[in-house]
């Protein structure tokens, strides 16, 4: 083993604090702001939903800075730094979530008029159901904030001189408040500032990472060379840690649990004022998701050509290759003061945005009443007058996830840990809220045991992939270069090392604890779908006629060249055709009988329809929140 002398990287400036604590300043400003502007405002309803009334423009910047982590800032470059750029295939992962989230879900949870997601499944099942959805989501929450609470203050502690607890704390401390005190409201707004600052620290790097290391030209020829650019891998192997297959299918899967049935990210969707806002924030959301994939992709790149020779982890000058980043900037800024606390902004930004909306969306889940039962709609009389009960749970929710920081120590990467997380997590809720929109037949019994079903595969293969990793020919790094380090001595010092017995493996260790991390949604999504389906028909399937049919998604409509006859007995019973709603093109239905010829009749009817159906809104041709107690 070679020993090598590391280089001497500055530490920060004072300009660095400065910059960095203008973040932390400017965060909880943004909480007292909207605490005395919205201080007359006491219900529940505008505390936790901004009162319904969200444009496109601010959702679609919190949605994509929400899942723009500093899982992303740090972890995203060292990724392709060490596997290479085939990452940049999410882009179409992206694409395929937001299509099926602004097609598939968002019509049935904004047309239903629920403020929480696992309000849907009371609904659609029972309080069961519910609760035991919710527990789920509240684990996945913990285990998650976690990870982006304590994996990026470890790198930055031992990169930048940051005492580790007084970061977590910080950050912890900063987002409780803020979250708290602002609302919804707040944490939008905090969400766009803070996406300003992440898009300058990577644009910044990307600039001077660009000009020091000779162009475009240059770092893209150094990552041929250096065969980070193999990117369109179609081995079907699906142990193979990431190929053309797992990263578009796998994560798919992985972000739909994130986007499609998130709590996060629908209650921003629904808080917006029509259902034609929402669609869009998603649809914008998606542009702002490409553009922080490419510049962490890129970062990664211009990463590797800058240490293509002398690598900082193999030559032990850091301790995990999420330091990678950090690294990099305080290196090429050290002669540039106030620089460094910008990415150092950046990184923490990302953490301040994923802890402070798990926590104010967990905490929604907690403080609102259940529908009773009976009710005519999902939320009747549920707003109260109880915003300080929810900034309670918020100070609860705060400490408990900033004290699950401890745990997150004992995981790996930060980016194969989250996603391994949401998957373990998110897959089977997937698969839970999927038999619910899609499949009528699913019943209460069934959405019980596929929820089990889909959770007990998705943690097996989970935990037993972390007890027993994956053959490093399927998961092995691309080669890194120490050929330009400086050695101590100027001599090798060699060891040897005593000879190893391989530890015994069970014989599931090479094949199904080896899966791609990116599948593990997969397993427990489809798992849960089909277990539940198996058990409903087993215990005996639901009756569409009891079922409202704005909580079912009739997707067999998108046939069109299906006939009627076909499509109605896929509804299983569900009386769509009984509806104001046509879901595929969200116009009332016209019943009168009529010729195709008399267009004025025909403008006539639908103009009247148009005027009884509830929360609709001609002159937006959406829906909207105005009226959403009769809808179910």
């Amino acid at each position: 083993m070679s020993n090598f002398v590391a280089p001497e990287i500055e530490k920060f400036a004072p300009w660095d604090y400065v910059v960095f604590a203008g973040l932390f300043l400017v965060s909880a400003s943004i909480g007292v702001f909207f605490a005395i502007k919205e201080r007359k405002k006491k219900s529940s309803k505008e505390f936790l939903v901004g009162g319904r009334q969200m444009t496109c423009g601010p959702i679609a910047f919190s949605l994509t800075s929400s899942f723009m982590s500093a899982v992303t800032v740090l972890g995203t470059p060292s990724e392709v730094y060490r596997y290479g750029a085939s990452f940049i295939l999410f882009f179409l992962s992206y694409t395929l979530v937001i299509i099926f989230t602004s097609e598939l879900f968002i019509p049935v949870f904004y047309r239903s008029g629920i403020t929480s997601t696992y309000e849907y499944l009371e609904l659609r099942f029972n309080k069961v159901v519910r609760f035991a959805a919710t527990l789920i989501y509240i684990l996945q929450t913990i285990l998650y904030t976690g990870i982006v609470v304590y994996a990026p203050s470890l790198a930055l502690n031992q990169v930048t001189g940051f005492d580790l607890w007084g970061s977590v704390a910080a950050t912890g401390v900063v987002c409780t408040f803020y979250c708290t005190l602002g609302g919804l409201k707040a944490v939008v707004w905090t969400d766009a500032f803070q996406m300003i600052v992440m898009v300058a620290g990577f644009a910044t790097v990307l600039i001077r990472g660009t000009v020091l290391n000779g162009g475009p030209t240059s770092i893209w020829q150094r990552a041929s060379e250096g065969s980070r650019l193999n990117i369109f891998d179609f081995d079907v192997d699906p142990l193979r840690r990431h190929t053309f297959w797992t990263i578009v299918i796998g994560g798919a899967f992985t972000w739909l649990g994130l986007y499609g049935v998130n709590q996060s990210t629908i209650q921003r969707c629904i808080s917006c004022k029509s259902e034609k806002h929402a669609k869009l924030a998603l649809y914008l959301n998606l542009l702002g998701l490409w553009i922080v994939l490419v510049c962490a992709v890129f970062s990664g790149l211009v990463m590797y050509s800058h240490y293509k020779d002398c690598d900082p982890w193999t030559a032990h000058f850091i301790s995990a290759p999420d330091q990678l980043m950090p690294y990099f900037v305080m290196d090429i800024f050290s002669s540039m003061p106030g620089v460094p606390g910008l990415f150092v902004a950046c990184a923490f930004s990302g953490t301040l945005r994923s802890v402070n909306p798990k926590r104010h969306f967990s905490y929604v889940l907690l403080i609102f009443r259940t529908p009773r039962a009976g009710a005519p709609r999902a939320a009747a009389g549920c707003w109260g007058r109880r915003p300080h009960g929810g900034s309670l749970a918020g100070v609860l929710f705060g400490a408990l996830c900033t004290a699950m920081a401890v745990a997150a120590s004992l995981l790996g990467g930060v980016v194969q840990a989250s996603l391994s997380i949401h998957g373990m997590c998110g897959g089977p809720i997937l698969g839970l809220f999927t038999l619910g929109i899609v499949f009528p037949c699913a019943n209460w019994k069934g959405a019980i045991g596929g929820l089990l079903t889909g959770i007990t595969l998705a943690f097996w293969v989970a935990v037993g992939s972390f007890v027993y990793p994956a053959p490093s020919a399927k998961a092995i790094p691309l080669d890194l270069s120490t050929a330009s380090c400086v050695l101590a001595n100027g001599t090798d010092m060699l060891t040897t090392a005593a000879p190893t017995v391989p530890p015994a493996r069970p014989l599931l260790a090479d094949t199904w604890y080896s899966l791609s991390y990116l599948y593990f949604s997969a397993i427990g999504c489809l798992g849960c779908a089909a277990a539940g389906l198996l058990i409903s028909f087993a215990t005996g399937p639901s009756k569409g006629e009891d079922i409202p049919p704005i909580l079912i998604k009739p997707v067999c409509n998108l046939f069109c060249f299906w006939s009627q006859r076909l499509k109605t007995l896929c509804w299983c019973g569900v009386q769509h055709s009984s509806k104001d709603v046509d879901f595929e093109n969200n116009m009332p239905k016209v019943t009168t009988k009529r010729t195709e010829t008399d267009d004025t009749f025909q403008n006539k009817v639908e103009k009247e329809n148009r005027s009884q159906l509830p929360g609709y809104n001609p002159e937006e041709k959406s829906y909207t929140n105005m009226s959403t107690e009769s809808r179910l």
